[in-house]
């Protein structure tokens, strides 16, 4: 190749000068495949820079993109087992709080008869006998369980009180064993539409009552009828309401709260709700079905 080359230029050169010019041709250039390698492309000595600069870059976008989805991941993990662990807490708090709420809801609406419990709309502004009314027969009963030694009497059978006007009767308890006995009470007013009407201010049911052994005491009742029953079409011509109270042995439910010792039936028809149908408690829905059966 290299004798071609340099025949060829020489033979240029001898006819220019025959026609009178003269050209000055560069030599060829040699090329080296060492020197200014093409870009991209890798080399004998190894790859090139822009190549492994371009898969760093890459990878390291990777690792970015891998590091916030687990960060995403974490922070909605974390969320979750917080709404989850609120929502477990609130139902095991309104669990706890059932029978409160339920006496509280029954004592505000007067609902199956029970009688309302003073609340801030009856303020002493409110509680003035409405003069001129007939007045209202109050009449009060009270009962025991057969689990309960006790005497349980009231001080008075009758009292008349006008609409709004407040009211302080006595129940007598005397504990008859040798024993030291802790009893609650429940009550129920009827009829049952004078129940939204009937409020106590102060009494002792709901409580726990102890009483040592012969030990004998007095419990007092602050009530009055609110005066909002003269405008109830429904309490017109009522003239007698009867209130009465039933004492049961305490007992420790599973959570450790005191309730009376006896059915469920027995304890809902003493509250007035004996004719209407309740659903079974919580631990006896958790119970087994075998553990229901009797056996053979």
């Amino acid at each position: 190749m290299n004798f071609f080359h340099v025949g060829l230029r020489q033979s240029c050169r001898s006819s220019l000068r025959t026609n009178g010019l003269s050209l000055r041709v560069p030599p060829s250039p040699r090329f080296n495949s060492n020197s200014h390698p093409r870009r991209g492309y890798a080399t004998p000595n190894g790859p090139s820079t822009s190549s492994s600069s371009s898969s760093t870059r890459q990878q390291n976008l990777r690792d970015g993109y891998a590091k916030q989805q687990q960060e995403a991941y974490a922070r909605r993990n974390k969320s979750l087992l917080m709404y989850t662990s609120a929502v477990i807490a609130l139902g095991i708090g309104v669990t706890y709080a059932a029978v409160p709420l339920y006496r509280m809801f029954c004592a505000a609406t007067g609902f199956a008869g029970t009688p309302k419990v003073g609340m801030g709309k009856f303020e002493a502004e409110r509680l003035v006998p409405v003069e001129g009314a007939k007045r209202i027969k109050v009449h009060f009963n009270a009962d025991t369980s057969d689990a309960l030694p006790w005497s349980f009497t009231p001080q008075q059978r009758i009292v008349s009180v006008l609409p709004g006007e407040t009211s302080l009767a006595f129940y007598k308890a005397k504990n008859d064993s040798t024993q030291d006995i802790i009893g609650i009470a429940t009550y129920n007013v009827t009829p049952d539409r004078i129940a939204p009407y009937f409020a106590k201010v102060e009494c002792f049911c709901f409580e726990e009552q102890k009483l040592l052994a012969g030990e004998e005491v007095d419990m007092p009742l602050l009530f009055f009828i609110d005066k909002d029953v003269l405008d109830d079409p429904a309490c017109r011509n009522l003239d007698d309401v009867v209130l009465s109270y039933t004492f049961f042995k305490a007992r420790r439910n599973a959570q450790g709260h005191l309730e009376p010792d006896a059915s469920d039936e027995v304890v809902q028809a003493s509250q007035g709700f004996g004719e209407y149908e309740h659903a079974p408690r919580a631990e006896d829905r958790n119970k087994p079905a075998d553990a229901t059966l009797s056996p053979s």
